[in-house]
């Protein structure tokens, strides 16, 4: 008769995060709050010999990004548990930032990888309440309160302000890569662009490590008897009973928009 030993011969085990849709402010989509319960259990929970992570995410929030990319960080740090990313239609600006917090990162040949940029993008409304005789009223304490007001029209100094911002959060975004995969990246200018590379090509530049898929690539390295835990974030109740449909529904609105980028 063959006894098991609880705890001795465990097979191996890789726990699984999986990061899908935009990265938020606003709780709708992903963001450090909402991950933090989640990562903390992958890392820790029945010893797993890496954590996976499968990401799917267009980009959002460069705060939240940072946030998060930094938490992967620290979590792998404290616990001495490598980190592997798993690219699935695309990982693109905050979603390649999240991508660079792995140790590896995997894609498929169709995946989309990369833009490495910031955007700033909105609406102006001035010429349209003006047809309609709207009169916009706006009182302030400070000259730069108002500033890019979508119902007014553009200040030259106010796009000159919002362009060196946009340029400070860039070089952030770069050093960040650069300090993950400076190493392993081709010699291009263009990869800090903005622009997009599909599965090998983005290999080529470095991006990523190589054309793989997880359950493969785990087994590989750990063997055919490996085990997979998933982990993510659980709805409450009333979002299962759908007392959040409105958010949901915004939600997948802003996803799609982000998606649609990449034309997916």
């Amino acid at each position: 008769m063959k006894m098991k030993i609880p705890f001795v011969n465990r097979d191996p085990l890789v726990n699984v995060v999986r990061l899908q849709g935009a990265i938020t402010t606003a709780g709708r989509g992903l963001d450090d709050p909402s991950l933090a319960a989640v990562l903390q259990k992958a890392f820790t929970k029945g010893k797993p010999k890496a954590v996976a992570l499968q990401i799917n995410c267009p980009g959002g929030s460069p705060v939240q990004s940072s946030l998060i990319a930094a938490r992967i960080r620290r979590l792998s740090q404290e616990h001495d548990v490598p980190v592997i990313a798993f690219v699935e239609d695309v990982a693109a600006s905050g979603g390649y930032w999240l991508a660079c917090a792995a140790d590896e990162i995997y894609a498929d040949v169709g995946s989309l990888i990369g833009s490495i940029g910031v955007i700033s993008a909105g609406f102006g409304f001035h010429d349209l309440i003006d047809r309609y005789g709207v009169e916009r009223r706006v009182h302030t304490a400070g000259t730069s309160k108002s500033m890019l007001d979508p119902f007014r029209p553009e200040k030259p100094e106010d796009v000159q302000k919002l362009e060196g911002w946009l340029t400070d959060l860039h070089e952030i975004f770069i050093d960040y890569v650069k300090s993950r995969r400076e190493a392993l990246l081709d010699d291009d200018p263009a990869i800090f662009s903005g622009e997009v590379w599909i599965g090998r090509k983005a290999q080529d530049k470095g991006l990523i490590d190589g054309i793989g898929h997880l359950i493969p690539v785990m087994k590989a390295i750990h063997g055919d008897d490996v085990k997979f835990r998933r982990y993510g974030p659980k709805k409450s109740l009333f979002a299962r009973l759908g007392a959040r449909i409105m958010g949901d529904a915004i939600a997948s609105i802003e996803d799609r928009t982000a998606f649609a980028r990449f034309g997916l």
